[in-house]
Formats: C-alpha cells, sequence, structure tokens
C-alpha cells in the first residue's frame, strides 16, 4: 500500500463525509437520509465513530474539534434518545471528555449508557432488541448491527469510568449476539435472529452484518480489557470470533471485495462491508485475537476498496439502509449510492491500514 496515496484519500473521503453540500450528493430519493451529517441517528454515529479513529491515527487534533461542534449543533437532538440506532454517536463522548474535560460528555455518557441497560428493550434471552428511530417494531429481534451501534458505546463508557458492570454487560451482549447469529456449519454471521419463531428471517448471511462485527469486536475487546474476569464469555467470543474471521477469508472474492451476501459470489460487490471486514481483520492482527497471516486477506482489500472512491471523496457501491429483507434474494437488489455509514467505514479502513503497514 502507497501510504501517501492512502493518507490523501482519507482526507478526500472525510471531507465528502463531514463537509460535502447536497448539490454533490445525488439526485436520488435517499441523498438527504444518506449523507446529511446533521442527524442523531446511526448512520451519522458510524461517520463520527470513523472520524475519531481517523484523527487519531492521523494525528489530526483539529478532527476531534469538529467533533466537538457536531455535538453542539445536534446535542438537542439527542434529548431523550433510547433506541439502539441512536446510540451509535454517543459513543464519541469518552474520547471528547479525554480532549476536552468537559464534565457534560462523561456525564450523559454515563446516564444514556445506564439508561441503555436498564430500560432498553431486551429480547427473551437478554440480548438488546434492534429499537429504530422509524415506525416500525422488531419485537424479539436480534440484528447483527447492534454491536457495532450501541455495544461499541457502552463498552467505551465501561473503560472511561472504569465500571465493572458496564464491561460485563457489553461482553455479554457481544457473546449473546455471536451465540445466536453464528451459523454453525459456515462460521459466518446471519443478519438478524426472531426470538419469538426462532428462526433468521430471511437467513440471509449478509456482508456488513458480518462486517460490524469482525470491525466491532476488537475495539469492544480492548476498551474492555482488565474490567471484566469471566473467562467463560471471553474464550467464548475469542472461539467464534476466529472462526468467523477464517469464514470471511475464504468468502473473499479475487477483486478483494466481498459479495453483499458472503455466501453467494454471484452477488454483487459491496464496498461499505467489504471496508468493515478488512479494517476489523486489521485490527484483529493487531490485537492478536487472529493470527498474523489474516493480515494479508485485508491487504488485498484496500485498493480494491481504493478503487471505488470518487476524486471527490464519494464512496461507491455502498448498499443503501438494509433492514433484515424478506429473501436472501432481496438483498442484490438494494440499490447502491454514497452513505456516511460508508465514508467512514471506508474512513476507518484507511486510517487502521496506514498503522497497520
Amino acid at each position: 500500500m502507497n501510504r501517501s496515496e492512502a493518507a490523501e484519500t482519507a482526507k478526500r473521503v472525510y471531507r465528502y463525509m463531514m463537509h460535502s453540500e447536497s448539490n454533490e450528493w445525488g439526485r436520488h430519493e435517499w441523498a438527504d437520509w444518506a449523507m446529511n451529517v446533521d442527524r442523531w441517528d446511526w448512520n451519522a454515529g458510524v461517520g463520527l465513530i470513523a472520524a475519531g479513529e481517523y484523527g487519531t491515527a492521523a494525528s489530526e487534533d483539529g478532527i476531534m474539534r469538529e467533533i466537538a461542534e457536531w455535538v453542539d449543533r445536534n446535542r438537542k437532538r439527542s434529548e431523550g434518545v433510547e433506541v439502539i440506532n441512536e446510540m451509535a454517536p454517543f459513543a464519541v463522548f469518552p474520547s471528547l471528555y479525554r480532549a476536552t474535560g468537559l464534565a457534560y460528555y462523561r456525564d450523559e455518557a454515563e446516564s444514556v449508557a445506564l439508561r441503555m441497560m436498564e430500560r432498553s428493550p431486551r429480547t427473551r434471552n437478554g440480548a438488546f432488541e434492534h429499537t429504530v428511530t422509524e415506525n416500525a417494531i422488531f419485537r424479539e429481534q436480534i440484528w447483527a448491527d447492534t454491536v457495532f451501534v450501541a455495544v461499541l458505546f457502552l463498552a467505551r463508557t465501561a473503560r472511561l469510568l472504569s465500571d465493572r458492570r458496564m464491561a460485563e454487560e457489553a461482553l455479554r451482549q457481544v457473546r449473546l449476539h455471536l451465540n445466536v447469529l453464528q451459523d454453525e456449519d459456515t462460521g459466518l454471521l446471519y443478519h438478524g435472529w426472531n426470538c419469538e419463531t426462532e428462526d433468521w428471517m430471511s437467513a440471509a448471511r449478509w456482508n456488513r452484518a458480518n462486517a460490524w462485527n469482525v470491525c466491532a469486536v476488537p475495539m469492544i475487546l480492548e476498551e474492555t480489557k482488565g474490567l471484566c474476569e469471566s473467562s467463560e464469555t471471553l474464550e467464548e467470543i475469542a472461539r467464534r470470533y476466529v472462526r468467523l474471521i477464517e469464514a470471511v477469508a475464504t468468502r473473499q472474492n479475487p477483486s478483494g471485495l466481498w459479495p453483499t451476501v458472503l455466501d453467494r459470489p454471484d452477488f454483487y460487490e459491496e464496498t461499505s462491508g467489504s471496508a468493515g471486514l478488512a479494517c476489523g481483520i486489521y485490527k484483529a492482527v493487531r490485537l492478536g485475537l487472529v493470527p498474523a497471516g489474516m493480515k494479508a486477506c485485508a491487504d488485498r482489500a484496500v485498493p480494491a476498496v481504493i478503487r471505488k472512491i470518487a476524486a471527490t471523496g464519494a464512496v461507491d457501491g455502498v448498499s443503501g439502509g438494509t433492514p433484515v429483507l424478506e429473501s436472501v434474494e432481496a438483498y442484490d437488489r438494494v440499490p447502491v449510492f454514497p452513505t456516511l455509514y460508508g465514508q467512514g467505514l471506508t474512513l476507518m479502513l484507511l486510517a487502521e491500514a496506514a498503522v497497520s503497514a
């Protein structure tokens, strides 16, 4: 990987994510939802998490100031937030507290984390039910997305507060999600599980569902290290995670990308999930969670992802917002366009690749 090329590309990806104008987003009906950063939801939250990772890796102090400015502009939108899909922006609060010393970030992170632990709807086995801002209810459903958009925040807050109970809950959620979503035959994760009907609904081994976990689990383990003493929980997470990485590696296309459904190589290749998978593999190798040889898999993905980035910094080939769909085939019909989470996962990959080079 050419480091200077990756660094310049990352700057363009960041600019498009945080500073592009509506006339750059295209004319499709989802453009504002996809790229308007001033919303308090998971889409912008993934972008903010990525911005923080990128700022740290590139030693760009100004990025943390921009994240703080985003919070100042949008904090009123966070009042009363309780649904799982709205937790993601709070994941930057621990870093903001460390950077600024402002008690607001620490106190708000603690308050929201406690509220999530005590009041968020749970499935019958104790997992966080995947609640969303849209007018839809997914009762008794466990989605892979939750690990990145909510559990990561809980783990970061546990580290900030040195709170063992929060750390244990974060790891418990990771274990529950991997336990019910991992296909024992392939090692891949299904998109979701319905505790009421006891099935995987569409039974799609969706690219981005796997990416949310491949990327988030090393981050969560790093944040909770030393705070949780449950060896049984940690051992199961480690065992399932290694199996997941091994399964993902075998599904990578010769191009370096992964298809939007991992066991359907005839489906289109999807950029955001591919970036998240490669980023997670880099993190896992760096933390010693998987063998060093797995790094080659991520190395192959980087140039393939870079080829999907336009001169403007827009990341192409990103599938739109995707609930658990009615069939596996439906995933191949999801339209593609630039999104904040697509920019974010790509930015995280570029930042991690630079560190892991």
